[in-house]
């Protein structure tokens, strides 16, 4: 069953071609019908410009071509009325039919309903989080965490072969400062503080006392008898390692599930760094000299050239980047996506030029920069966490309002806007929480059918909707709410645009609402009745799939 968009753009497809063979014009290359909701009630269902696109290869003015094609649609069927309107936009109402089949695909569809296939399974990887195993996450991965884990799940609805890495950034000078910083902690633990100091930008917070007392515990005072310098690489691996523990609980606990967890030692103990530098060389897009090897970035706009290896032999930063982008590429993936945070945009000009270097396709990568979060009580400031030292940390927010609104106030808005995350109004009960609002319209359904459950009255086929007796503005506004999900899943992940369904799925709770306050459902004529409990179930369906798309519950009572 095709639902309402892709059947109305057949049949005005259909028009557009017969008007083109009618005039001998051609078509411009790619064009596509695309339709807008009118921003007024009294314009129809949709509303499409494309005789204002198509007004100058077709030599006629928009108005009059919009009024040829609308002669060439077919009477009856999916439209019952279609207009011109002022300068040549193209206004459609929708014949009544569109709401049983809205119902029924939503019904008969199931998890299923909103599903597309724009990806045609092809293989994408994002990439999100990859916090340095160097402290708990703070707000900021969070917000990161968030958005990198919808984006996945709403590429994987539209039709996407994804997987989920986190990149581990365990190789570099900070490991060796985690180290440094957890050995001083440790003899500190053992009152013998003098003899390992604290690092001057060492980590400070109080989760790493809590590492030096696994340290005492474990091992007692045996690595204090060895020189500092010996143990300095044991401890940075360990902890890394029980940093990393901590992070994956973490993003558990938030939803959060990787496929791969990528270490970026990996890169240099696979001997995967040398062929891509290599490759590079052979694109002589990578030259030695002054006894170091350079990555030809002024070719592509930079103001210098950057250093991929130095003198000493030792690999830059930039290194582990461009061997890491390679093993994406090599890994088979047509699509790579990476959710930084937005201190990072200086890096994403350097990293598209490396893809040009390598001839990848300069589509194929694409990066999200995610702005900062505010952390506000009663729309105050909230002060600093003791617990990790300078930042709140993922688990605070997590503990005091939930995952569920976590997850959907970090996609409040674009993520490349700042997000306002007041953790008072995330935790009240009333329309103002927009979480609140979205679960208590599943909550609300739920509570219909268990009522009708008790009195014996089970779900009705769709051979009992009657869209007839459907004739309030409030049953066709949630029909019309049910109808755009499949749209809206198809835009979201077009965009990459997470926050449009955290959009969407509000209006859908609003449209809800509204029904619910002036229709009712139990205590009304049996037709009526059925048939307003397919709509609600069909607007129960969708609720479930979109908030299973924003990793958030759909609660059965509140």
């Amino acid at each position: 069953m095709q639902n309402m968009t892709d059947e109305l753009k057949t049949v005005l497809e259909a028009a557009v071609k017969a008007v083109a063979a009618e005039k001998q014009c051609t078509l411009p290359e790619g064009f596509a019908v695309r339709f807008e909701r009118p921003r007024q009630e009294g314009h129809g269902d949709w509303a499409t410009n494309i005789a204002m696109q198509l007004a100058k290869p077709f030599g006629e003015r928009p108005r009059d071509l919009a009024e040829a094609i609308i002669a060439k649609l077919p009477k009856g069927g999916i439209i019952e009325k279609a207009e011109a309107a002022g300068p040549g936009f193209m206004n459609f109402k929708l014949s009544s039919d569109w709401i049983t089949q809205t119902v029924a695909g939503a019904i008969e569809k199931g998890p299923a309903y909103g599903r597309c296939d724009i990806g045609g399974g092809r293989r994408v990887q994002v990439e999100f989080v990859s916090a340095n195993p160097t402290g708990p996450l703070h707000m900021g991965h969070g917000r990161g965490a968030a958005v990198g884990d919808i984006l996945a799940s709403l590429l994987d609805f539209a039709g996407y072969s994804v997987e989920r890495e986190y990149y581990i950034n365990d190789a570099g000078l900070q490991m060796e400062l985690l180290g440094r910083s957890a050995q001083a902690r440790y003899f500190e633990a053992l009152g013998r503080a003098d003899e390992a100091p604290m690092p001057e930008d060492g980590y400070r917070g109080e989760y790493m006392e809590d590492i030096a007392k696994v340290f005492v515990e474990k091992y007692g005072d045996t690595l204090a008898a060895k020189p500092l310098e010996e143990t300095v690489r044991f401890f940075s691996a360990e902890t890394g390692r029980m940093v990393l523990e901590m992070i994956r609980k973490d993003l558990e606990d938030f939803g959060v599930r990787f496929d791969v967890w990528f270490s970026e030692q990996s890169l240099y103990d696979d001997n995967l760094v040398e062929p891509a530098m290599q490759a590079l060389q052979s694109r002589d897009y990578a030259y030695e000299a002054d006894g170091a090897l350079w990555f030809r970035s002024t070719m592509f706009g930079d103001d210098k050239d950057r250093v991929l290896i130095r003198k000493n032999g030792i690999p830059t930063y930039f290194t582990s980047d461009v061997a890491y982008l390679k093993n994406k590429y090599d890994r088979g993936f047509e699509k790579i996506i990476y959710v930084w945070g937005a201190d990072h945009h200086g890096y994403v000009p350097r990293l598209k030029s490396v893809n040009k270097a390598f001839g990848y396709p300069d589509d194929g990568i694409e990066v999200l920069l995610i702005q900062m979060v505010n952390l506000l009580r009663d729309g105050k400031p909230v002060q600093m966490s003791k617990r990790a030292g300078t930042i709140v940390t993922l688990r605070e927010i997590m503990e005091e309002v939930g995952s569920d609104a976590a997850r959907i106030f970090f996609v409040l808005r674009r993520c490349d806007s700042t997000v306002d995350f007041d953790l008072e109004l995330a935790k009240k009960a009333s329309s103002e929480n927009p979480v609140f609002y979205i679960q208590y319209a599943h909550a609300r359904i739920c509570s219909i059918k268990r009522e009708l459950a008790e009195r014996g009255i089970a779900m009705p086929s769709m051979s009992e909707f009657d869209v007839s007796l459907l004739a309030d503005p409030t049953e066709t506004a949630l029909a019309k709410a049910v109808s755009r999900f499949p749209e809206e899943i198809a835009k979201a992940a077009e965009e990459m645009a997470p926050h449009r369904i955290v959009y969407y799925v509000s209006e859908l709770a609003e449209a809800f609402h509204s029904f619910y306050n002036a229709q009712h459902v139990i205590g009304v004529e049996e037709k009526l009745m059925k048939s307003r409990m397919l709509l609600m179930e069909a607007a129960r369906v969708t609720l479930v799939n979109a908030l299973g798309i924003l990793g958030v519950s759909a609660p059965e009572k509140m």
